[in-house]
């Protein structure tokens, strides 16, 4: 009973926070990046199929020759855009919505990963951003580019590298860079800029922050409004924090570091709470508390047993956050409020969520489909996503206007998910 009250009152609340997240995100005509329009990485999607044949959903169509890369998809302005390393330089590709490219430009020289046991895993990881006409990509060189949708045509460009006295991480830049009004939010964690906001419009500066301790983080940045405070919450190789949208003034942090230094996946901010987590520390519900023009944090719950994510992201949904843990290679359910474990399955990868469906797409390219519920795993779908290259399956999924896009290193797949 006290359970089922506690539910009750977190789907109340759950209004509230979703409005006002509508009010910065771009309409849901499009699924404008990483994670979606407001990074929940959840689609509005309905009229999709709640059960697959036994081979799968139906091929509508793939595109090959994106190159190396884990950038996921982006839909904007009735295009499909991506990124991918060829012939020693990062490209952004704009495909059509049957998969026929209409552009391809450079956006700087590539790079490869300065990791001996990952030096296969190269090209970019950033997803491009799509805003009102204009597609933004950080290169995993650190080349910030601004293009024209419509024709790929160069706006404007940054070498974060040079002008924040920046190294390139160990890995790669690996953020989707985040879009809030006329800002554009980066974090080149360089000497003379830890985490920096540009005018989208210009490139220009426009404030940088210095006072995050630590290296680059690999996650990318969420918007959360709560009690007065608009506030870009990211992650450092050892904190996650939460600094000023307007000003950057650093207004909490909290340490979170691990055996790997790196923290790789995105925080969820809903109302006054904070979820975090990371691989081999497992994960954290935070609680913000304002007090006059400052916030702190005091932790409510934190388990470092479970759903430790190393980069294949987490959502919440009806107030159970799903996603995967890498030290036990399992998909779980836990309950936001509380940490209490609901279910815990065999896998490990990516996921997204569409009308009362989870697309889990694991790291040797098996695409499931299971139930949203909190009672148990209950799988209605499954098929194994074709070679589009070589590599671990890493790219994340996106459903958007009745597909299912899956990437692999070379290859986009679309597959139609629709009910007829």
């Amino acid at each position: 009973m006290k359970s089922t009250l506690l539910q009750k009152l977190f789907l109340l609340a759950c209004i509230p926070a979703f409005c006002i997240a509508s009010v910065w995100s771009q309409d849901n005509a499009s699924w404008p990046g990483f994670h979606g329009p407001d990074r929940r990485n959840i689609s509005t999607e309905t009229g999709l199929l709640s059960t697959w044949p036994q081979a799968g959903p139906p091929l509508a169509w793939k595109a090959a020759g994106i190159g190396e890369g884990y950038s996921s998809v982006a839909i904007a302005d009735g295009l499909i855009f991506t990124s991918g390393k060829s012939e020693n330089k990062t490209y952004v590709f704009a495909f059509d919505m049957n998969g026929k490219l209409k552009w391809k430009k450079p956006n700087g020289e590539s790079w490869d990963v300065q990791v001996s046991w990952a030096s296969a895993y190269n090209g970019p990881r950033s997803t491009p951003t799509c805003d009102h006409g204009v597609i933004y990509h950080l290169s995993e060189a650190g080349r910030l580019s601004a293009f024209k949708s419509s024709t790929g045509d160069l706006i404007w460009a940054r070498d974060l590298t040079k002008d924040f006295q920046a190294e390139i991480p160990m890995y790669g830049f690996s953020e989707s860079v985040l879009i809030d009004g006329n800002n554009l939010y980066v974090r080149p964690a360089g000497k003379i800029g830890f985490q920096v906001c540009l005018n989208k419009m210009t490139g220009k500066t426009v404030w940088v922050n210095n006072e995050i301790p630590g290296s680059c983080g690999y996650n990318s940045m969420v918007i959360s409004d709560f009690a007065g405070f608009r506030q870009i919450i990211g992650a450092s190789s050892n904190c996650f924090y939460g600094v000023d949208a307007r000003t950057g003034k650093l207004l909490w942090n909290v340490d979170y570091e691990n055996q790997h230094s790196l923290n790789c996946v995105d925080a969820i901010a809903f109302n006054e709470y904070v979820f975090i987590t990371t691989t081999g520390k497992g994960c954290m519900l935070l609680k913000m508390k304002p007090s006059g023009e400052k916030l702190s944090v005091e932790t409510v719950w934190k388990n470092d047993q479970v759903m430790d994510n190393y980069h294949g992201g987490i959502l919440l949904h009806n107030g159970y956050i799903f996603g995967a843990g890498n030290t036990t290679h399992s998909w779980f359910c836990l309950d936001f409020l509380t940490g209490k474990q609901m279910w815990k399955s065999p896998g490990l990868g990516s996921l997204t969520y569409a009308d009362g469906m989870l697309y889990l797409y694991d790291e040797k390219g098996n695409m499931k489909l299971v139930k949203a519920s909190s009672e148990g795993f209950e799988k209605t779908g499954e098929f194994k996503v074709p070679s589009g290259g070589k590599g671990p399956y890493w790219a994340h999924p996106v459903v958007f206007g009745g597909k299912l896009y899956l990437r692999h290193d070379d290859t986009i797949f679309a597959y139609d998910i629709a009910k007829k």
